[in-house]
């Protein structure tokens, strides 16, 4: 009985090391095959520059929602007008070509292409000079299979670059051209996401342990392909709005990667004002900088479980916790109100977001310790995923 206990753990153990082994050949071929794309696009480019020509480079433009209002300052779905743009005819693109026709928002069809001629402008000049240079440096990661990051990538040419957001636009640029992730040019993000409570899993030779110390937090994986052999007894997957602000991209796909891993419900706890709002949307539906990538980042399954406008009175919370909303905040709620995802996927939201609106005011998740020091993590939370009271 031993020894059958014994060949199946073997078993199993083989197992794990072929995966292991596809999965590390699978990443192999695909940052060769990017390499030879991004080697034919160099080319490409010096070709035509030698040749007298002036090279243009179409690149897709992405959005996950829009806003049109019409109407009323919170009424949307009406159809964009699509603008239509003639591409060169020597113009290095590696889709189809597109011209945007759409009427409805979409996670995967561009909503229009915008070319860049070396010759043609200085500000288009600039902007693919930029391009060249960071493909350079993505081209040396994958090449020597190294990693780094976009402030490293800034710091290599700051005098041409000159600011981060130059760095960071040139980088969707390349994600869009090539039809990838960023995280597929070896070029990583630094983490602000925690996690901590009941799992525990392997970050390359890392052992990640929370399982043993549900109390202390660590800091969420950088990249999500190094994990594996996660395990959890948890029921549900609980995100927290915390100070760091809206989600980096290594707590998005680390969500998202659980959700589809472990088969258990996410529920979002964020404050109760229009930027808790944006970030709670943020992981249901994506950011807009990122729409190109957000069927990847995005977790459309979330729920929202609190706090709610109205968790104010229902808790009958001191009055000193309530805040007015500012003019900013109002701004803030009426861009979010626009969007048109909200009426299609989340009305629901919409609605509790526009009653936030017409009460004007907000509070904060610290708010509900008035009751309580423990009232937070004994009684609202898990009484609201029991009574099934979230949206």
């Amino acid at each position: 009985m031993a020894g059958r206990e014994k060949r199946k753990r073997v078993a199993a153990a083989l197992d794990d090391d072929d995966d292991e082994h596809r999965r590390l050949r699978r990443k192999q071929e695909e940052a060769e095959n990017l390499l030879r794309r991004i080697r034919g696009l160099v080319r490409w480019v010096a070709g035509e520059v030698a040749a007298g020509r002036s090279p243009s480079v179409a690149l897709h433009r992405y959005q996950n929602y829009c806003a049109a209002p019409a109407g009323s300052p919170w009424s949307v779905g009406l159809p964009r007008v699509s603008s239509r743009l003639a591409l060169p005819s020597r113009c290095f693109r590696f889709s189809p070509p597109f011209v945007c026709a759409c009427s409805a928002c979409s996670y995967d069809v561009p909503v229009g292409t915008y070319v860049l001629s070396l010759l043609h402008r200085d500000s288009h000049a600039s902007r693919l000079n930029v391009l060249l240079r960071v493909l350079l440096v993505v081209q040396q990661l994958l090449q020597q299979n190294k990693h780094c990051s976009k402030r490293d990538i800034y710091y290599m040419y700051p005098s041409i670059f000159q600011e981060q957001a130059v760095v960071d636009r040139a980088i969707n640029d390349i994600c869009i051209l090539f039809q990838c992730s960023r995280h597929n040019l070896n070029v990583v993000p630094v983490a602000n996401g925690l996690v901590m409570g009941w799992i525990r899993f392997l970050e390359g030779e890392k052992k990640v342990y929370c399982i043993m110390n549900v109390n202390a937090a660590f800091t969420i994986p950088v990249s999500i392909e190094a994990i594996k052999d996660v395990v959890s007894v948890a029921d549900y997957i609980l995100v927290v709005e915390k100070e760091t602000g809206y989600p980096d991209i290594p707590t998005r796909r680390f969500l998202r990667y659980l959700v589809e891993q472990l088969h258990l419900p996410a529920y979002c706890l964020v404050d109760a004002d229009p930027y808790g709002f944006d970030i709670l949307a943020t992981y249901k539906f994506g950011s807009l900088q990122l729409a190109y990538d957000a069927n990847f980042l995005r977790v459309p399954g979330i729920r929202w479980l609190g706090v709610f406008t109205s968790d104010f009175e229902d808790y009958c919370l001191p009055d000193c916790c309530l805040l007015d909303l500012s003019s900013e905040d109002r701004r803030k709620a009426e861009g979010i109100l626009s969007r048109c995802y909200l009426n299609s996927e989340a009305p629901q939201w919409r609605l509790e977001l526009a009653a936030m609106l017409q009460k004007g005011v907000k509070f904060e998740i610290e708010a509900l310790s008035a009751r309580s020091i423990s009232f937070l993590s004994e009684e609202y939370i898990p009484q609201k995923i029991k009574q099934g009271r979230y949206i």
